[in-house]
């Protein structure tokens, strides 16, 4: 069975009353999605999703994203074994980013870089200059051991 997103309507009542979910893909096929822990609400990830990823993902609760460096489908945590199960999707007002409350499995690690979050550091200003810091240094993974190319 293949999903079939139909095209989006353009009466905005519509999109944010109806209940046909259909979502508004940008002009390279891609919707943004947000992805946060389904127990304590943390901010994990920001990815994009492609129509199959969007469809992968609703079929079989696992999170798929499209790779825009890569240019193809990826299965999140499929080489670090820190798969992530959907709990929940949701959808804003006018369907254009998706929310996915997961689980991850594995080290509970999302990002490659070993952490929990891809969102690790704060943007501060020193001296007039925009500089970064980094909040979390525990790495939950060896990258280097992981992602052995």
């Amino acid at each position: 069975m293949n999903l079939v997103f139909n095209a989006p309507s353009t009466d905005k009542s519509e999109l944010e009353d109806a209940g046909d979910f259909t979502p508004r893909f940008d002009d390279r096929g891609l919707i943004t999605a947000i992805v946060t822990d389904a127990h304590d609400g943390e901010l994990l990830m920001v990815a994009h999703m492609n129509a199959e990823a969007l469809a992968l993902t609703i079929k079989t609760k696992t999170a798929h994203y499209y790779s825009r460096s890569r240019g193809k489908l990826w299965k999140k945590g499929e080489t670090s074994g820190n798969l992530q199960t959907v709990t929940e999707i949701r959808t804003d007002c006018d369907q254009d980013a998706i929310w996915l409350k997961v689980v991850v499995a594995g080290h509970d690690a999302t990002c490659h870089t070993g952490r929990r979050s891809c969102f690790y550091r704060t943007v501060e200003l020193e001296d007039g200059k925009p500089v970064l810091n980094v909040v979390d240094d525990h790495l939950h993974f060896d990258p280097s051991e992981i992602y052995r190319k």
